[in-house]
């Protein structure tokens, strides 16, 4: 079952194939707030605001396409960083 990002009961992402997926999503999109320590020494993460994820219907989209445009989107991002960021004001220019 694919699981999303929800808000006051709403979905407010796409459908992604694995409750691990959203987590990534949600830390590139700089909604995980807080790491804090729990007994024991382990960590935890917390989601901003009211956010949570939750199991989701698909209504008709396909997860794991989802997951990939997802991740090649990080992918590009990252890439305008730096000598990346550069390249692309460079060939905007010509």
């Amino acid at each position: 079952m694919p699981y999303a990002l929800f808000c006051d009961d709403e979905k407010i992402s796409k459908a992604f194939p694995t409750e691990a997926d959203v987590w990534a999503h949600a830390r590139e999109n700089g909604l995980v707030v807080d790491v804090r320590q729990k007994s024991g020494g382990k960590t935890e993460e917390l989601l901003d605001n009211d956010y949570r994820i939750l199991p989701c219907e698909k209504d008709g989209e396909d997860p794991e396409r989802n997951e990939r445009e997802a991740r090649e989107a990080a992918e590009e991002a990252r890439s305008l960083t730096g000598e990346g960021f550069a390249k692309l004001k460079e060939r905007e220019q010509t």
